[in-house]
């Protein structure tokens, strides 16, 4: 079975490309895999002794492994919207390959762990200073919510406008409304700018 969109007579596909951003180890690569309709591309490599001293693992003592370069998926928002999605390196050593990876981007996810919210300032930064759209998913670690969406706002000292969500990446629903939002967010932004009726 297809995963393409059927498309009406007449009608047209639209496709978009989604940066999935974060800290190491914060979930974009479960997020991506979670959610992509085709097998996803990952780089994942393992973690080896030449990282020690250079990637901080302390908060995530169980991975293994780690995205090189990026990871890459696709899903069918509806009969004529396809997402193309792009997860970036979370390590700093790799931060150099991003100007690439966002390249003719509609927008991004800035996936945050709450124990570890630092992590995902770099990002913000970046995705601001380009002016780049984006979304703060606060990814919800063995179901829990550490904090609530406001505290995680006044922590990132982020515009008000910018959505804060939550989601499971594990979960492909979850993950799936994570992008609409992004997609609407970006919607509203550009009616906002051309002056055209929400």
């Amino acid at each position: 079975m297809s995963h393409r969109p059927a498309q009406q007579p007449g009608g047209r596909v639209t496709s978009a490309k989604i940066v999935i951003a974060g800290g190491f180890g914060v979930g974009k690569t479960t997020l991506v895999g979670s959610v992509s309709e085709i097998t996803p591309l990952t780089t994942e490599a393992i973690m080896t002794s030449a990282g020690v001293g250079v990637d901080d693992t302390r908060s995530v003592p169980n991975k293994t492994t780690t995205t090189v370069a990026m990871d890459f998926g696709r899903i069918s928002i509806d009969r004529d919207l396809i997402l193309y999605l792009f997860g970036t390196p979370g390590q700093t050593r790799f931060w150099f390959m991003w100007d690439e990876l966002v390249r003719g981007a509609i927008g991004a996810v800035v996936m945050v762990d709450t124990r570890r919210l630092a992590d995902c300032f770099a990002a913000i930064d970046f995705f601001e200073h380009r002016k780049l759209p984006y979304l703060i998913a606060i990814n919800q670690f063995d179901g829990q919510q550490y904090h609530n969406a406001q505290d995680v706002r006044d922590a990132l000292a982020i515009s008000s406008d910018v959505p804060v969500v939550s989601c499971d990446a594990r979960n492909r629903e979850s993950t799936k409304q994570v992008l609409i939002s992004l997609v609407e967010y970006v919607l509203s932004m550009r009616r906002t700018r051309t002056g055209a009726p929400a």
